[in-house]
């Protein structure tokens, strides 16, 4: 074999082996999300009460598969480009997530906030790894998704608390990001014992206490106000529209207990 040959055998071999690895990239990026979503599947349950979403975090702490999960976190190549709609989609996914193996490895009896210190709260603890780097729950809501810039986000992402809005049954992806926005902030407006609850006779609305914690989040939107009339039915939104400027504020008290079951 001539000097030529061998050269044109071994880019050929190169260029299958490059195929190779971005053909199983990609299938492991798809994968990680069907595993997600299958977990998701297996082990929560919509409820009519309050919390909306349960997780059965006794059976995440048998699953072989939930490590495999979190492990592709730790995984994950931050180098590569993503557009808006991708980084906010994989970022609300990592909060959930981490926020999820929180509660399974720390083990807390009625709260994720068990498990903070009087010197460190739980959202400044490490909650994983991302990229290789030790990550907090508070590094990626205020340091990488509130600077996005999208307030929608605070109705995406679950501290495993009841009066969080409800955990979304399926990953966060950007091909349907808008919808699935659109679908939890109404779900949890539509609850108005965490979400929004309107007494016209006296002019009164109280909100989810979200929305006094990260006001500053909605103003340039208009305010709280003018964001939760966007997600009401037509004849809620229509009256606190024509009353954003008299009516009176307040808000609900935060549950803060477990989001979870047990299954039998």
């Amino acid at each position: 074999m001539n000097s030529r040959m061998r050269i044109e055998r071994f880019a050929n071999v190169a260029f299958l082996a490059f195929v190779a690895i971005v053909v199983g990239s990609s299938a492991a990026k798809a994968t990680d999300l069907d595993l997600y979503a299958k977990i998701l599947a297996q082990h929560t349950r919509s409820v009519l009460k309050t919390v909306g979403t349960e997780v059965d975090y006794h059976g995440l702490r048998k699953s072989a598969a939930w490590p495999q999960l979190v492990d592709t976190l730790r995984a994950t190549d931050l180098t590569q480009p993503r557009s808006s709609a991708q980084k906010k989609a994989f970022w609300i996914n990592a909060y959930n997530i981490l926020a999820i193996d929180k509660v399974i490895v720390g083990k807390p009896e009625r709260s994720i906030r068990d498990l903070g210190s009087f010197f460190q709260s739980v959202w400044k603890q490490p909650a994983g790894a991302i990229d290789g780097k030790a990550v907090s729950l508070d590094q990626i809501e205020h340091e990488i998704l509130r600077p996005m810039g999208d307030p929608r986000i605070h109705a995406a992402i679950v501290c495993a608390s009841t009066s969080c809005p409800s955990l979304l049954r399926e990953p966060w992806a950007a091909d349907r990001l808008e919808d699935q926005f659109d679908r939890a902030i109404r779900a949890w407006l539509a609850d108005e014992n965490k979400g929004a609850s309107i007494d016209r006779a006296a002019n009164r609305v109280r909100v989810s206490s979200i929305f006094k914690w990260f006001a500053d989040d909605f103003a340039a939107g208009g305010g709280v106000v003018r964001f939760v009339a966007g997600y009401l039915d037509d004849s809620d939104a229509s009256w606190l529209r024509d009353h954003a400027d008299t009516v009176d504020v307040g808000y609900l008290d935060y549950d803060w207990t477990l989001n979870q079951y047990r299954a039998p």
